[in-house]
């Protein structure tokens, strides 16, 4: 339980409450590429596993409890991942083959089946969420106060963490409040065990507490986003529910500003009938996450020089279609001056990577990627310092350019090949740099999303038909592959507001065991997805970046939602909300 002031006084003397539970669903991560994973014995008898996994590190300590082996007889490497989002956050597949190697010195392999990804995997948390919020009649949101139920399944894989996100990663964002109260319950079920899925209970959290803002407006007769402006958390404001954390940068208003204005939220909102038995209507919802886990995640880079002056970057962080081998590639080579060629990425293995927590909580960009900045620093100087032997200069002399170390009027040159050639011959310096780095502040991104959905009030069919959203990760390393994280995250979030849904038998066991019967969103469900970045700069990133991976899954939920409800006049506290459903409330 957590909190701040007194959150029953401040809600009795509010002009207005919302009081509502709300329920989301276990939803599946679907990634491409189901879990996999290889084991071999090597040359000196040790235990080989090659999987596809976000957490190398994590993945050995797990094996060897499992197996009952030194950590040291087991080397874990990953290669390329098809996809993560989470559920390779979790050993679900290698202890298997990683035992029949063990035991029989054979090489083994385990690919598993749609249909076993499906049973036998780690989904969302199912969540319950009761909450209470208070306002004035001007809007301003006084006092929240949040109750979460979560169903960790069998065991408690990422139980008490999932939970905690809920209520940390969404009442923050309403800057006003005089009070606060967050309370939580894990429960154990006979279901399938849950893990980590993009958005990890800020989803869940947000969708609640965002749909009851969007409530709140309706009630008052405020306009969304105008009630979302009176309210916001603000750059500079100490954050009591975000762990008392100050927002460092923050621009969540000009987030609000441009979705307003590209979606024309004033010509459509909140509803227009077309004429044909369909009407469009508009909704939309802000969203916060964090930039790694505060004062624990690890991100570790090391680069060398080799011959002809190109550099080799160890990580052990993974990338799973993300791109971060290119964007921490491409930090190294802003420092240090050269083609993004010249840098070639080593990805991922215990045995030779320097030790990264792994591919998590939105870590990546901001934590190592700040590692891999202050490697190629340290790694600039040392070459620095060869140079400098090499033209018989003292070494503050010199000046690093990129291909070459020149004297400072650029009338002498050690080229990069000839210092890396020096330093292979009769030299005691190692042209190499190994970083680790932890940050102790998880600065939030922010978004805010809207949704223009037709719905069709007989058959009950919704479809999105143009999703505007605005995201403020910092300042994007890679604006391309940050956009392409956004257009999948919305992608997936539309998918659990509106088709992806989970049933059980008397067993237990999840009915929907195929893509045919989990329904998630092709390409040619979704009309136009837009997205834009509205910078800000985050001094403790690399380069001014924050996070981006998980933020841009939750604004969908409560925006699809709220047009629902502007289209039907009925509101719906349960995702996905179905055909069935909405053709029944406009009975």
């Amino acid at each position: 339980e957590s909190g701040a002031g007194d959150i029953e006084a401040v809600l009795a003397g509010c002009d207005v409450a919302i009081d509502h539970t709300y329920h989301t669903r276990a939803c599946q991560q679907a990634m491409m590429e189901t879990f996999r994973t290889y084991c071999s014995i090597d040359a000196y008898g040790r235990l080989n596993v090659l999987s596809s996994t976000q957490i190398v590190f994590h993945c050995r300590r797990i094996l060897a409890n499992a197996l009952h082996i030194p950590k040291s007889m087991i080397r874990v490497a990953k290669p390329r991942i098809g996809g993560g989002f989470g559920a390779k956050q979790t050993s679900v597949c290698e202890v298997y083959p990683a035992f029949v190697t063990w035991k029989t010195k054979k090489p083994s392999k385990i690919i598993f089946s749609r249909y076993e990804s499906q049973i036998a995997s780690t989904p969302r948390h199912e969540m319950e969420l009761h909450v209470r919020l208070g306002a004035t009649k001007d809007g301003i949101v006084r006092g929240i106060d949040l109750y979460t139920l979560s169903n960790t399944g069998a065991y408690g894989e990422h139980g008490p963490t999932t939970v905690g996100l809920s209520g940390h990663k969404s009442i923050p964002l309403y800057g006003k409040a005089e009070a606060f109260r967050f309370v939580s319950d894990v429960v154990y079920t006979n279901h399938m065990s849950a893990g980590a899925y993009r958005g990890y209970g800020a989803t869940q959290g947000l969708f609640a507490v965002e749909s009851a803002v969007n409530e709140l407006a309706d009630k008052l007769g405020i306009d969304p986003f105008v009630i979302r402006q009176r309210n916001i958390v603000r750059e500079g404001d100490v954050m009591p529910a975000y762990y008392g954390q100050v927002n460092t940068s923050c621009a969540l208003d000009r987030c609000l500003q441009a979705v307003h204005d590209n979606i024309g939220w004033d010509e459509k909102y909140p509803v227009r009938d077309m004429g044909n038995g369909k009407v469009r209507a508009v909704g939309m919802g802000m969203a916060m996450q964090g930039s790694g886990i505060t004062s624990v995640d690890v991100g570790s880079a090391s680069l060398k020089i080799n011959d002809d002056g190109f550099y080799t970057l160890s990580i052990g962080a993974a990338d799973m279609g993300t791109g971060c081998d290119t964007i921490l590639a491409q930090i190294a080579a802003e420092v240090l001056e050269c083609p993004l060629d010249n840098v070639t990425v080593l990805g991922a293995d215990t045995d030779s990577s320097p030790y990264d927590s792994g591919s998590y909580a939105s870590s990546t960009t901001y934590v190592t990627g700040k590692a891999v900045e202050q490697c190629a620093e340290q790694l600039k100087q040392k070459i620095c310092q060869v140079g400098a032997g090499l033209l018989g200069l003292d070494e503050r002399a010199v000046v690093f350019a990129g291909d070459a170390v020149t004297s400072e009027d650029g009338t002498q040159r050690a080229t990069l090949a000839q210092i890396a050639a020096a330093s292979q011959c009769g030299s005691n310096t190692a042209l190499e740099a190994v970083v680790t780095h932890s940050s102790e502040i998880s600065p939030p991104p922010f978004m805010v999303g809207a949704a223009e959905v037709e719905v069709d009030l007989e058959t009950g069919e919704a479809q999105v038909i143009r999703y505007e959203a605005a995201v403020d990760c910092g300042t994007p390393v890679n604006p391309n592959l940050a956009r392409v994280q956004a257009e999948g995250g919305i992608l997936q979030g539309i998918g659990m507001a509106l088709t992806e849904n989970v049933t059980y038998d008397d067993r237990g066991m999840p009915q929907e065991n195929s893509l045919m019967q989990y329904k998630i969103p092709a390409r040619n469900d979704i009309g136009h997805i837009h997205v834009v970045f509205e910078s800000s700069y985050e001094g403790t990133g690399p380069f001014g970046a924050k996070s981006i991976g998980e933020v841009v899954i939750n604004t969908p939920l409560p925006a699809v939602a709220d047009a629902i409800y502007h289209a039907t006049h009925k509101r719906f506290y349960e995702l996905p909300i179905t055909r069935e459903q909405i053709a029944l409330a406009g009975q």
